[in-house]
C-alpha cells in the first residue's frame, strides 16, 4: 500500500525521541497508520538533515542519531521516498515562497507523490504548497 502521509524532519524526530512534542492530530494520523500498518513516507533529503542537526556532537536529540538512522532502516512504518527527477523538477518551480532547499525538497517530494505532509513548519504551513496536518 503506497503512503498517504510524508513526514517533515522534525516530525520523524519528534516520533521517535520526543512524541509528546506531537500535534494531537500529527499522533492521530501517525497512530491510525501503525495501527493499520500503513508506512508513512520520509523524504531521502530527511536522512542528510537529521545527519547535519543531530549527529556528532549535536545535542538536539535524546537519541543518538545512529539509533534514528536504525529505526528509520529498520522499522517497516517508514518509506524512505528517492529524491527524483520529478521532485528536482517539482522544487524548480516552486518559485521562491521557501528558501531551505530541505523544505523545497520534502514539499517537492509531497506534491509529486500526492502526500499531506506532517509538519510544524509554520513557512511551509504559511506557503500553502501542500495539505498539510499540523
Amino acid at each position: 500500500m503506497n503512503p498517504r502521509f510524508l513526514l517533515d524532519t522534525h516530525i520523524v524526530v519528534r516520533w521517535l525521541a520526543a512524541p509528546k512534542r506531537l500535534s494531537r492530530e500529527q499522533l492521530r494520523v501517525l497512530r491510525d497508520a501503525v495501527r493499520r500498518h500503513e508506512a508513512v513516507a520520509v523524504s531521502a533529503i530527511t536522512l542528510l538533515e537529521i545527519a547535519v542537526l543531530f549527529g556528532k556532537g549535536s545535542a538536539r536529540s535524546d537519541i543518538p542519531v545512529g539509533e534514528l538512522f536504525g529505526e528509520l532502516k529498520s522499522n517497516p512504518a517508514f518509506q524512505i521516498i528517492p529524491l527524483t527527477v520529478d521532485v528536482a523538477a517539482e522544487v524548480a518551480a516552486l518559485g521562491g515562497s521557501l528558501r531551505d532547499p530541505a523544505d523545497r525538497a520534502i514539499v517537492g517530494t509531497a506534491r509529486v507523490r500526492r502526500l499531506r505532509l506532517l509538519t510544524s513548519d509554520q513557512r511551509i504551513i504559511d506557503s500553502e504548497l501542500v495539505p498539510v496536518v499540523v
